[in-house]
């Protein structure tokens, strides 16, 4: 058991070590040598965590959503909270996730961009890694309609509304480098107030 933990302690440690090279350097210039000086290991030694570069950053984008998966599902199952209280506690806790890691979402950005050119199709990739925010965003949304916490709206329109909100917080920090949002809560505010139930 104690391997396990090991190799699992090692693992972490080269994700995180990589993802701070992928920061600094920017994906393309990151290589599997890099990787493996940063953390202090040969390259044989990082084959056997994970087979490239893209394994390991897709790994690491695939941590990070499976961590603001389950802090939103707490806020979700969290019956003493309304149901805007819920979607805001969600939209929030994207909001800081955003925050606390808009660096990865520049590399994140130039990654896109790079594959786009060799024709990979973008919209599909990201689409399906939205795709669980998107359902949950809708289960907020369809149960507050059915507590009648929130008015009959179209659940799909207002999904996109809340989407889009979040996008554009991504674009804010990982384009136009702004760090001060503070008018994303209100805005937050601003659309759960026209969905309310009068």
């Amino acid at each position: 058991m104690a391997a396990v933990v090991e190799h699992e302690a090692r693992r972490r440690m080269i994700l995180d070590k990589a993802l701070a090279l992928f920061i600094d350097e920017g994906y393309e210039d990151v290589t599997f040598q890099k990787i493996a000086d940063r953390c202090g290991i040969t390259r044989t030694t990082l084959y056997i965590y994970f087979s490239n570069k893209r394994d390991i950053f897709m790994y690491s984008i695939k941590q990070l959503g499976e961590t603001l998966e389950d802090a939103l599902n707490s806020i979700i199952d969290n019956e003493s909270l309304s149901m805007a209280d819920r979607l805001k506690g969600v939209m929030m806790s994207v909001y800081n996730c955003c925050l606390e890691h808009r660096q990865l979402f520049s590399v994140l950005l130039m990654y896109l961009l790079q594959i786009q050119k060799t024709g990979v199709n973008t919209e599909e990739k990201v689409r399906r890694r939205t795709l669980r925010l998107r359902h949950l965003l809708s289960t907020i949304l369809i149960e507050g309609i059915e507590k009648e916490e929130f008015k009959k709206v179209d659940v799909k329109a207002t999904n996109e509304v809340f989407y889009g909100l979040i996008e554009s917080l991504i674009y804010r920090l990982a384009i136009l480098n702004q760090t001060d949002l503070p008018d994303f809560e209100r805005m937050i505010d601003f659309t759960i107030s026209g969905i309310r139930a009068n």
